[in-house]
């Protein structure tokens, strides 16, 4: 729970802030270690509707952490303390959300707790895999340097993830935009085109009456069509969010023609980055795997990590293990069995990761380039369908008259 307080010192000097605690009385404690007077203490959990919204409206954005970590590595380098950089960037945040969370981290500094166990307490904005990092640098006493890989990682991670996203964005736009134009035609438009054949008593041809037949579907059911949508969406969502969901969801992606090569290539890419970031840092690699599991946002490959986190325990090596699954390629299976042999595995996880980082921003390029031209032609074929189902027999009728 996050505490706002206001405190004095024993010097009479007051101090207003937040602070993190499971529950008021530890808060109360931690102040009073700190040697403050408490003058007022509250929960900030206890918010209108309307600042929790617009808190929720308001999300920590990876460029923002991307910006922060560093700041932090510069900071750390020019030997600044951790307390007085954390204080000097929540003072100059932007985002009220960020703002607040490093307030909180720098009153848990305060206290003595830290740096990884402070950001730990805010997993909205800094994953478990962020925390390791930090703590690894703690441990190994290359605090800035961690914060350095921090950032570096999440921007290629970013970079790639927003190439692949914007791929898929600018079809499924277009695919909307002609449902939803289709629909409208079929509401409004053939309707009163259908009147005038309806009055003429000419025959039509067959796929004229379905597409008169659908247009009298929309008008007469068009609510109960929208209702019906809106409640598969919803379970749907639903559905997604259950472990089943997330798995069905996970195979789909990996299975699907054209969009399996672009998502296949994108988590080897994660996968090959994090390991390869984490065990440069000093991670162990059981710990490695672990938490690339967690975060790599496949369920496939996160039970393939989980499994092969098992193995490497009972001493297992990372290769024979992932050789088991047809889901990684035998290049990066041998290509790790090198980096096994030779003790450089780092290093050839960093090359499989820029070389599946280039893959993405091919597969990409690839998907773009088949869309574009399959979504021409599935427009005009859905158009001159529509249009010519109903202005044919128009047409013959002027021209019999």
């Amino acid at each position: 729970m996050i505490f706002s307080y206001k405190a004095t010192t024993k010097d009479n000097n007051q101090q207003s802030g937040v602070l993190d605690a499971p529950n008021v009385d530890m808060a109360i404690a931690s102040l009073q270690r700190r040697g403050l007077i408490i003058l007022d203490i509250k929960s900030t959990d206890e918010e209108t509707l309307w600042s929790k919204t617009f808190s929720f409206g308001q999300p920590v954005k990876t460029k923002e952490t991307v910006f922060l970590s560093r700041q932090i590595a510069t900071m750390f380098e020019a030997k600044v303390s951790a307390l007085a950089t954390f204080r000097l960037l929540a003072s100059e945040a932007e985002n009220p959300k960020l703002r607040k969370v490093l307030t909180a981290v720098t009153d848990d500094l305060n206290s003595g707790v830290l740096i990884s166990e402070a950001l730990a307490r805010h997993p909205e904005v800094f994953t478990e895999f962020y925390v390791n990092m930090v703590k690894a640098g703690e441990e190994s006493g290359k605090i800035s340097e961690s914060f350095t890989y921090l950032a570096a990682y999440l921007e290629r991670s970013n970079e790639l993830i927003s190439k692949a996203r914007n791929a898929l964005i600018y079809p499924a736009f277009v695919v909307a935009s002609f449902i939803v134009v289709m629909i409208l035609m079929l509401i409004y438009v053939i309707p009163k085109l259908s009147s005038i054949l309806k009055e003429t008593g000419q025959e039509v041809p067959i796929y004229t009456k379905i597409v008169l037949a659908m247009s009298d579907l929309f008008v007469n059911y068009g609510i109960i069509f929208l209702l019906i949508i809106i409640a598969v969406i919803f379970f749907l969502y639903r559905y997604l969010k259950t472990a089943s969901g997330k798995l069905s969801l996970s195979h789909f992606k990996l299975t699907t023609p054209f969009i399996k090569i672009l998502y296949e290539k994108l988590y080897l890419s994660r996968i090959a980055d994090n390991l390869s970031t984490m065990l440069t840092s000093g991670i162990p690699m059981v710990r490695a795997l672990e938490i690339t599991a967690d975060v790599v946002g496949n369920e496939v490959y996160k039970n393939i990590l989980r499994e092969t986190s098992l193995g490497v325990k009972t001493g297992s090596s990372i290769s024979a293990i992932l050789f088991k699954y047809p889901e990684i390629p035998s290049m990066m299976i041998q290509m790790i069995k090198v980096g096994e042999e030779t003790g450089k595995l780092g290093f050839i996880l960093q090359t499989m990761s820029r070389f599946y980082e280039r893959e993405v921003y091919n597969a990409v390029d690839t998907l773009v380039d088949l869309i574009e031209p399959a979504m021409i032609v599935l427009l005009g074929v859905g158009v001159g369908v529509l249009l010519t189902s109903v202005l044919v027999p128009i047409y013959n009728v002027a021209s019999g008259l």
